[in-house]
């Protein structure tokens, strides 16, 4: 069972991932913009990030450098989850530090497999 931590201003997205994630097994903390996102990732040290990219203030592509960038949260890893679908869009955020990238609407089966192949140890 996985420690993932769901930034997303988008409260349905929030709870479409949230409720497939408990279903299987996982247990989910949230955060509803890049700032809270980034403090909880401290915080809690969750084993997986799932960031959205589009939201107020910071987004998602500054909050997953933060994250990436910085030593106490660095190990963990970022997914993107968002509905960008553009090349450029997967190539920045890798460039950012994120090791995946999964456009929404998500496949419970694709996010699950994503996220354990990160936390498997």
């Amino acid at each position: 069972m996985a420690k993932v931590l769901v930034v997303d201003d988008s409260l349905t997205e929030v709870f479409k991932l949230k409720e497939m994630l408990e279903k299987n097994g996982h247990c989910v903390l949230t955060a509803e913009s890049g700032e809270e996102g980034v403090k909880v990732a401290r915080d809690e040290q969750p084993d997986v990030v799932l960031m959205d990219i589009v939201m107020p203030g910071l987004n998602g592509f500054q909050a997953t450098r933060q994250l990436t960038k910085a030593s106490d949260t660095a190990h963990i890893p970022v997914i993107m989850v968002t509905m960008k679908n553009q090349d450029t869009d997967r190539v920045w955020g890798s460039r950012q530090g994120a090791r995946a990238y999964l456009i929404k609407p998500v496949v419970e089966k694709d996010l699950v497999q994503t996220i354990e192949e990160f936390t498997s140890h």
